[in-house]
């Protein structure tokens, strides 16, 4: 009896036929789908040479579509964290080229010819957007809060409210950040409801800081009392903040005027002037720059910080400095709407109505929809942006966003209907999702 093996195609014979991708990763989806194919061979199934071709070129496309690449952000999530959070203007992209691409004096002086800081540049420009006297710049928030507290705390005890032990996304929880610091968590007062007096009664010469986190991811109402940080100030220890989200400033001047949806979100520089010690946050929130934890306060405070060995290992690169350089210098200029994040959110409704109804033109059952953006990234919980959409009533929801992602559009669903929200929709993007969206109609029943 012919082993049914024999008839199919070597490893050779299927490399030669796709292409795509680096030689190494072609020759795995190759070897895989041989294997697949003696599999089902050797289970009875007839398998030919086009069949195994065609699924090796399927598996060359599921590789490629998995690399990281650009995607159209229709959902209406300002900061999507699974997209990348905020996106950079081509401004901030050409900084980080002239950086990137040849040398820089990253930690060097110039003008004396001597070794210099990284913290000079972007941290020192936030700093003082803010009101700070220092700050530096590491990878992302949660290093930040791990950096301060392993600097000023370790081995001390650091007191925050039992309604501040937040978690702040990927299973990173606050009380296993403080845990790996070194410090010592003394949790006070309730999850609804934290007076200053709960604090004071557990202060003791063993009290290094005093830990207020901004729960940005979600929001509480009803019977609740927090602390303010004036009050918390006032009581001795160092005050130490998790802005978190990375308001620099709650009254906006670099805007014409202050969002309403922006609501009771606490700024930088407010929790500075009340008297905070040290105050962390985001870069890729509210800030509107790259993935990064911005560290700000008193400079004793800072220089300590820097110090610290872990400074080192949480550091940002050149390119991340460059482009945080680019956007400090759009809040000192006091024009944010340079930067795409704020672009987007205060683009007005009639902008975006205007460019659903050209949409909708060329869309044929495509119709503008009023919608509700959101901020998103963990920032403002609960609360929404009027914006402006287009959308399609569709037999199944989930195939039609399904061809939306095989155009490198992200969208979202409601009920029976696909919706594109434009608040989230770069302007140079609207042709190519026009041509999504005609495809999707060419390909799936309309309802």
């Amino acid at each position: 009896m012919n082993d049914p093996r024999r008839a199919l195609p070597g490893v050779d014979r299927v490399l030669s036929a796709i292409a795509g991708l680096p030689h190494d990763l072609l020759a795995q989806c190759a070897r895989d789908a041989v294997d697949a194919a003696r599999d089902r061979a050797v289970s009875g199934e007839t398998v030919d040479e086009g069949t195994v071709i065609a699924d090796a070129r399927n598996r060359v496309e599921a590789r490629r579509r998995a690399l990281l690449q650009p995607v159209v952000n229709a959902t209406g999530v300002i900061v999507h964290t699974n997209l990348g959070r905020a996106p950079l203007s081509l401004d901030a992209l050409d900084a980080v080229r002239d950086v990137a691409s040849g040398y820089s004096n990253l930690e060097y002086r110039l003008p004396e010819g001597e070794r210099g800081s990284r913290h000079d540049h972007a941290g020192a420009l936030l700093a003082q957007a803010c009101g700070a006297e220092a700050g530096l710049v590491v990878n992302n928030n949660a290093a930040a809060v791990l950096l301060c507290l392993g600097a000023l705390a370790r081995g001390r005890e650091v007191v925050v409210s039992r309604g501040e032990l937040v978690e702040i996304g990927g299973g990173f929880r606050v009380p296993e950040i403080m845990a790996e610091s070194g410090c010592v968590l003394i949790e006070v007062g309730t999850t609804n409801r934290t007076r200053v007096s709960d604090y004071a009664a557990r202060l003791r010469d063993e009290t290094a800081l005093v830990l207020k986190v901004h729960a940005s991811n979600y929001r509480m109402i009803g019977f609740t009392e927090a602390a303010p940080v004036d009050e918390l100030a006032a009581l001795g220890p160092p005050v130490m903040v998790d802005a978190g989200s990375g308001l620099l400033d709650d009254t906006t001047p670099w805007l014409p005027h202050r969002p309403t949806w922006l609501h009771d979100e606490p700024g930088v520089r407010q929790a500075l002037d009340a008297g905070a010690a040290v105050v962390t946050f985001s870069g890729d929130k509210l800030l509107g720059g790259p993935q990064a934890g911005v560290i700000v306060g008193k400079a004793e405070l800072i220089e300590t910080i820097a110090r610290h060995p872990l400074a080192r290992a949480l550091r940002a690169d050149k390119m991340t400095l460059a482009a945080l350089q680019h956007v400090a210098f759009a809040y000192l200029a006091g024009d944010a709407r340079s930067i795409p994040l704020w672009r987007m959110a205060m683009a007005s409704l009639d902008e975006l109505r205007a460019r659903a109804e050209q949409i909708a033109t060329a869309v044929p059952r495509a119709k503008v929809v009023d919608t509700e953006a959101v901020a998103g990234g963990g920032s403002l919980p609960g609360l929404t942006i009027p914006s402006v959409g287009v959308a399609i009533e569709v037999s199944s929801v989930d195939r039609a966003l399904a061809a939306l992602r095989d155009h490198q559009i992200v969208g979202r669903a409601e009920r029976d209907t696909v919706v594109a929200d434009l608040r989230t929709v770069d302007p140079t993007d609207d042709d190519r999702l026009i041509d999504a969206l005609r495809g999707v109609l060419g390909t799936l029943d309309v309802a």
